[in-house]
């Protein structure tokens, strides 16, 4: 696997999560405006929930152009210590093992290469939390409501 391969498959990603939130508001805002949304009883409000949508929608589009333009100027780098930028890959107790992309922004997107699954995480992620600062087999602990995972880190990139 290469970070730098995995990098374009994540901006891919969001620009499709962009065209559908253009589509979105798009369409939000015409539902907004169209006469059948008119309000025919002051209880009527089809428009004005139409025009909350279209704005949430077109926060979303600036959200994604922001983080868009963010992870396109991100230079990533060899590193032996986790930080941002890194693609990890770690084996829990149990056996199972994962890999993590640590960007500034995308988190939760699925990439996939060479038949592995990579999941985008942020630093404000708990396993994010977790894992910074780590080296090649060290051990984490990551405690999410209550529950107790541990591993170690077998590989960083």
């Amino acid at each position: 696997m290469n970070k730098k391969d995995l990098l374009p498959l994540v901006i891919s990603e969001l620009e499709n999560q962009l065209s559908q939130a253009i589509t979105a508001a798009t369409n939000a805002h015409n539902a907004a405006i169209d006469d059948q949304s008119k309000a025919e009883t002051q209880y009527d409000t089809l428009a004005i929930e139409a025009a909350y949508l279209a704005e949430g929608q077109s926060r979303r589009i600036e959200t994604l152009k922001s983080q868009i333009t963010l992870l396109s100027q991100l230079t990533l780098h060899p590193s032996d210590n986790i930080e941002l930028g890194a693609l990890v890959s770690v084996e829990y107790d149990d056996g199972e093992i994962k890999h993590f992309l640590i960007l500034p922004s995308g988190a939760g997107i699925q990439v996939f290469s060479k038949n592995k699954t990579i999941y985008v995480i942020t630093p404000s992620a708990p396993i994010c939390q977790a894992l910074l600062g780590k080296s090649i087999d060290d051990d984490f602990l990551l405690t999410n409501t209550g529950t107790n995972q541990s591993g170690y880190v077998t590989a960083i990139i």
